[in-house]
């Protein structure tokens, strides 16, 4: 089964590569854009007997490695 990861920073956090970003965009005539967050995109192939136990899986594993949940919080999505 396929589960996703995606990792972002929290609200609260500045995001200066964000920012960053948001001002090229401008520059480059997309005023439109009012913000950009950047993150995270992990894809995990795991062996789990349906979609909830991959999803709990993931969880985990992003609590205890992909995510830093002082600054980040995730979402899981799964397919398959």
């Amino acid at each position: 089964m396929k589960a996703t990861v995606f990792v972002t920073l929290k609200p609260s956090i500045l995001d200066p590569q964000g920012k960053t970003i948001t001002e090229a965009l401008h520059t480059l005539g997309y005023g439109s854009v009012r913000d950009v967050r950047q993150g995270k995109y992990f894809e995990l192939d795991v062996d789990a007997a349906d979609a909830e136990q991959a999803r709990a899986l993931a969880a985990t594993v992003a609590d205890k490695l992909l995510a830093n949940p002082v600054i980040e919080s995730y979402r899981v999505d799964v397919e398959g």
